[in-house]
């Protein structure tokens, strides 16, 4: 049949069965607009207040349900204001397709009204990204971008469309898509595996680091049975948490930077790492040379160019996650490594695990009393959020997460301003399910204008800011390591977050103790519509554990 651009991209869009899209309009997009006007009725279209929250939303929606996200904004300042967007998507592996509109053909390279190139500036923070040019080429070369985005080590795709591709009329042929993540074919012989398998079963202390790949294969299940069989403990990293319940009795939680005692001491004294779907940032293994200093590492990754980039590893085993641990179970038998499990419970305490350990003190208002309410008040399979900062770190030390796509957070870029429209994305792609947004009053800031995008389409989304008057993280760094030089990270408290709320439609309340806080969390129980809870903390709260800069993960700073 014939159809011009604009109703390709959307037919090609329901091939893919993505019917949920963010997006802003302006100039250069208008002929897609025009055609999606006619298709309201299978397509949900969130319009934000700002391109960046779209971009945000739609990595949001694909971190929280497995799909791939889909983002439509203008020429432009449009296009630029996705960057940081796609950057944040990149860097943690997450699948999403961004179209981008743009200066007719014939005006390409004049400088034209709103043109950008777009396709250049984005080339290192996308998997890929390219100019439609001919409206014959279009239908495939988004389905090439979906199948791209989604398989192998996913990441964000970038198609700039000039808008005379979306008018231009050409032959239109449906394809009948199989939306399934294609496997990697399993190259590796049963000899390495055979050997892998028999370095984990003489290991006496091994350790598993669970990362963020874990989740992007659907490998928790496995995971979990692989751990259980070998009795083998377990560290996360941020994007790794939720691949083993929390309350698992392997879970050790967070490693690195701001991992607990326990955690980063057992990587330590270990004398086996079996990396699975992580990439050894900076921020997990701290100073290279110390950390697991004792240990033989085995790498499990879908990203060749991962292998070794950080850390030197003693074996790799490249493909899916899924199919490697499955192979390897076959060659394992169930072990008892309970001398190994009393070692670490010894180093438990001080900066231990649990909620009360990080509390300063029982009957003050703190970031831990916050949030051991909101884990009490709320459903188990709650969505979470956050934005970056100390908010951030306190959320992944102290939620119980149990379930995978449940911490939806900005890991490699560490974006600020990224929650809001990251738990809209999160909320679109799981109705039937409450997202929770935990922020910080510096975050907040960068993208409450959100607000209306929230209250606009009725969002049932929790917002809870720490409200430290601060930038909270840059000024903890600023005491411990700058001899307390406060330069501009203190925030006057010059904003009304209810009355806020309130301009936009939203309930807001100010709470200072857990007597109020319990009360407002009643109210939230009973029924589904956006809430804002502004929490009043101290602004000299810190995160603890904290490796210092340059410092092995072991050198931890306990308070």
């Amino acid at each position: 049949m014939q159809l011009n651009g604009a109703q390709i991209l959307l037919e090609c869009l329901k091939e893919q069965e993505a019917n949920i899209i963010f997006g802003y309009p302006g100039g250069s997009v208008i002929p897609l607009y025009n055609a999606l006007y006619d298709e309201l009725e299978y397509f949900t279209h969130i319009r934000t207040a700002h391109e960046q929250a779209a971009v945000h939303a739609a990595d949001g929606y694909a971190r929280a349900t497995g799909k791939v996200g889909v983002c439509i904004v203008t020429s432009g300042p449009g296009a630029t204001n996705t960057i940081t967007g796609i950057a944040t998507a990149y860097m943690d592996s997450i699948p999403m397709v961004v179209f981008t509109g743009q200066v007719p053909s014939n005006l390409l390279g004049r400088d034209s009204f709103q043109e950008i190139d777009i396709m250049g500036i984005t080339l290192s923070i996308t998997k890929h990204s390219c100019i439609v040019k001919d409206e014959k080429n279009l239908a495939d070369t988004i389905r090439k971008a979906f199948d791209i985005a989604r398989n192998g080590r996913p990441g964000p795709v970038l198609i700039d469309i000039p808008k005379d591709v979306f008018t231009s009329e050409t032959e239109y042929t449906k394809v009948k898509n199989e939306i399934v993540k294609q496997k990697s074919p399993f190259l590796i012989g049963i000899e390495k595996i055979q050997e892998v398998a028999k370095m984990i079963q003489c290991a006496k202390k091994p350790i598993i680091y669970a990362g963020g790949g874990i989740k992007t294969a659907n490998a928790s299940t496995i995971l979990c049975k692989f751990a259980k069989i070998g009795d083998i403990p377990v560290v996360s990293t941020l994007m790794g948490l939720g691949s083993i319940p929390r309350n698992h009795k392997l879970s050790l939680g967070l490693v690195g930077m701001h991992g607990f005692r326990e955690t980063n001491l057992a990587v330590t004294n270990s004398d086996l790492i079996i990396a699975i779907g992580a990439r050894f940032s900076d921020r997990v293994i701290g100073k290279a040379d110390g950390f697991a200093p004792k240990a033989k590492i085995i790498h499990i990754d879908i990203d060749e160019t991962e292998i070794g980039k950080n850390k030197l590893v003693d074996l790799s085993l490249i493909g899916d996650i899924n199919t490697i641990l499955e192979s390897l179970l076959i060659y394992m038998e169930a072990k008892d490594r309970k001398s190994w499990h009393d070692e670490i419970e010894g180093w438990k305490g001080m900066g231990g695990a649990s909620l009360k350990n990080t509390t300063k003190a029982e009957n003050k208002f703190t970031h831990s009393t916050v949030l051991r309410c909101l884990n009490e008040a709320l459903e188990e399979d709650i969505i979470v959020a956050t934005d970056v900062g100390q908010h951030q770190m306190w959320t992944a030390q102290q939620w119980n997460f149990m379930k995978p796509r449940t911490f939806i957070t900005s890991g490699g870029l560490g974006t600020m301003g990224f929650g809001l429209g990251a738990a809209m994305g999160s909320q679109m792609g799981n109705l039937d399910k409450r997202v929770l947004l935990v922020t910080g009053d510096g975050s907040f800031r960068m993208s409450c204008n959100e607000l209306q995008t929230i209250s606009k389409y009725k969002l049932p989304i929790v917002i809870v800011i720490m409200n430290n008057q601060a930038l909270g993280m840059v000024r903890q760094w600023q005491r411990m390591f700058s001899g307390g030089r406060y330069c501009e990270t203190d925030i006057e408290d010059d904003v009304n977050y209810v009355k806020l709320a309130e301009a936009y439609g939203i309930e807001g309340y100010r709470v200072t103790s857990t007597d109020k806080l319990k009360n407002v969390l009643e109210t939230v129980k009973t029924g589904r519509k956006p809430i804002i809870i502004d929490c009043v903390i101290d602004k000299d709260e810190g995160v603890y554990p904290i490796v210092p800069p340059g410092k092995s993960i072991q050198d931890l700073v306990l308070k």
